[in-house]
């Protein structure tokens, strides 16, 4: 047999608060339902086929009899709530100490190094919103050529200039600066080059956004696929989260249909792959943080519309998989991640036998059904491979 198997991370899309969500300020949160919720009903019919609705009760989904896919849901064994260690914790590598964060923004000694090795001056250095910031200090970047720095709850640095005043090549070299200082005990998860362009009062964030991570502390499902032979492509941005170790061929996507457009493409042009990976951003980066619910759930019914079909073609015997990395209520307040449980709905291709995966307690439980499937020994995680049938 082939084998080949497909999982698709819907990003920030979470099925309730986890039990210790309030200690993140999360609790009450569900995205997908709490969206459903705010616009009495989702059209969701191939996911409430698949099983979502017997996840958790979804306004406008119903609980099926004999779900297409098993369902359930996966708890996250890290602290946190950000696409790194979701991610990570996915492809089996759970992390046992959360990131720094930075609530009161850089302490003075990372910026000086920073402004030291950069040679220049900076602005900002507070937590913000992308959007909001660009928007306060986006004229005196222009007037002052001074890059903005600015964080979030995440544990990310964040660097956004103007295209026309710092080269997105510049900036990058800027956030390549800065990842090698941001090193333990200042371990950031994430430096984040955010170019804009635009005039004062109508500034816009551009597509050349590029994440420089950590590389995950311990093997992942992807380094042991990818060195046993087993072809790995990525699509979207999952390669920045993984320093694109243990990944043989990257598929760039700047959104939520692009990314679903190109991953078509490649099951339908036969591109040889043995893992293909998909992220989508959109519900995270463009509709979550921006709280723009009709937004979040338009995507949702785009996305469900374009699984029908891609799910017709993947060859029997695919196991494909639906999950999340975090949540990313759009009816919170604020403007972060919430901390919450992710769905998993997964099938057999061709098979129509549906079980209840009930509550997962690590997302590294996709790991290992995903290494049972290739027939792999993998430590991290428990597979639930043979309740797919």
């Amino acid at each position: 047999m082939n084998h080949r198997a497909v999982t698709i991370v819907l990003d920030g899309v979470g099925v309730g608060a986890l039990p210790d969500a309030g200690l993140y300020g999360d609790e009450g949160a569900n995205s997908i339902a709490n969206t459903a919720i705010a616009l009495r009903g989702l059209g969701l019919p191939t996911m409430e086929r698949l099983g979502l609705g017997n996840i958790c009760p979804i306004e406008g989904l119903k609980e099926r009899d004999h779900p297409v896919a098993s369902w359930g849901r996966m708890a996250e064994q890290s602290p946190g709530k950000d696409s790194i260690s979701g991610h990570w914790e996915l492809m089996g590598c759970p992390l046992k100490d959360s990131f720094p964060t930075y609530p009161n923004g850089f302490p003075g000694e990372i910026i000086n190094e920073f402004e030291s090795k950069a040679g220049c001056s900076i602005l900002g250095n507070i937590p913000a919103s992308g959007t909001e910031i660009i928007e306060k200090l986006g004229p005196e970047h222009i007037h002052t050529g001074k890059p903005i720095v600015y964080t979030s709850a995440d544990s990310v640095f964040q660097i956004a200039t103007h295209e026309d005043v710092i080269s997105v090549r510049k900036l990058y070299h800027l956030c390549e600066i800065a990842r090698e200082i941001l090193i333990r005990p200042h371990h950031v998860a994430r430096v984040i080059a955010r170019p804009f362009t635009g005039e004062p009062g109508s500034f816009v964030r551009t597509s050349r956004r590029r994440d420089f991570s950590l590389p995950p502390p311990r093997t992942t499902l992807l380094d042991i696929l990818s060195g046993r032979g087993y072809r790995v492509v990525t699509v979207g941005k999952i390669h920045n989260l993984f320093v694109r170790r243990g990944i043989d061929e990257v598929i760039e996507a700047t959104g939520n249909n692009q990314a679903m457009e190109l991953a078509g493409r490649v099951v339908r042009a036969g591109t040889p792959f043995s893992f293909l990976f998909i992220n989508l951003i959109d519900f995270d980066m463009l509709w979550g943080h921006r709280r723009d619910v009709r937004s979040y759930a338009m995507g949702l019914e785009a996305f469900d519309a374009w699984l029908d079909g891609f799910l017709e073609l993947l060859q029997p015997g695919t196991l494909v998989s639906i999950t999340a990395d975090h949540g990313c209520d759009p009816t919170m307040l604020g403007s972060d991640h919430t901390r919450e449980y992710v769905p998993i709905l997964s099938k057999l291709a061709g098979s129509n036998r549906g079980v209840s995966l009930g509550t997962r307690s690590t997302f590294a439980d996709l790991a290992a059904t995903i290494a049972q499937y290739f027939g792999l020994h993998f430590d991290s995680g428990k597979s639930f491979l043979d309740s797919l049938g």
